[in-house]
């Protein structure tokens, strides 16, 4: 299982020790790593690798200024060839000239969207077609006028929700402003408050207080700061045996 690390604060952080623990967790998670950060100018940096074979990862985790905004990903192949192209986040820009980034864990079983996306996407995976997805939904409300961020948050809460069904969507997007987090499977993300900031993560990353992420919601924060929650949704994940038979075979 993939496992996906995000962070929102007003105040620049160090969150270097966390960093390096997420990372450890490539070992049972090796098919390729990325990080975004930045503050003032967004840096994307991904390998098709184990983190903890990188040469420059823990380079750049030591020499990482504190920051406010920061997206970070292990993957474990389920969809998709091992290739930088398929590692996590991915980025694009909408028609207003926003970027947005997203991390996902998780399988998108069925979509009425995502296939038509197969020849345009740079890799193989069901994510970067999700992520495609969005983009194009989030570039049709803007032809009509471009969002405020309550409307923002609506589109991608909308398009969230539409595709929970059936699929597994835990996930992260940031939009340059806002953080928006999804889960709709149990025991799969948690976040723990910091004096300053929220960090989100797939597991508990020490021994504080990690308090478990609500279920079937879309909630958006600006600088560390909840500012709009969706309604819950009944697009809960549940496994079958089938998918969780698959699962631990890819585990022996």
């Amino acid at each position: 299982m993939c496992e996906l690390l995000g962070f929102t604060s007003a105040k620049a952080v160090d969150i270097s020790d966390y960093l390096r623990t997420f990372f450890s967790h490539s070992d049972v998670n090796p098919h390729g790593w990325g990080l975004m950060y930045g503050n003032g100018g967004r840096e994307v940096i991904k390998e098709p690798i184990s983190a903890l074979e990188s040469t420059f990862l823990s380079d750049i985790i030591d020499y990482l200024p504190p920051q406010k905004a920061t997206l970070a990903h292990i993957r474990f192949a389920t969809v998709g060839t091992v290739s930088e192209h398929n590692c996590h986040p991915f980025t694009g820009t909408d028609i207003s000239g926003r970027e947005w980034t997203l991390i996902h864990n998780g399988t998108i079983f069925s979509s009425k969207h995502s296939h038509r996306y197969s020849a345009v996407q740079t890799g193989d995976t069901d994510s970067e077609r999700f992520f495609l997805s969005l983009l194009d939904c989030m570039n049709e409300r803007i032809s009509r006028s471009v969002p405020n961020e309550h409307e923002r948050f609506e589109t991608v809460n909308d398009f969230i929700v539409e595709n929970a069904p059936r699929n597994k969507l835990n996930l992260m997007i940031y939009d340059g402003e806002l953080l928006y987090v999804h889960k709709n499977l149990k025991n799969t993300l948690c976040f723990k408050r910091l004096e300053n900031g929220l960090l989100f993560s797939t597991k508990p990353l020490d021994d504080g207080v990690w308090i478990p992420f609500p279920m079937a919601q879309v909630i958006a924060y600006r600088d560390g700061q909840e500012v709009h929650r969706g309604d819950r949704h009944k697009g809960t994940f549940v496994p079958t045996l089938e998918y969780i038979t698959a699962m631990d075979a890819m585990y022996i």
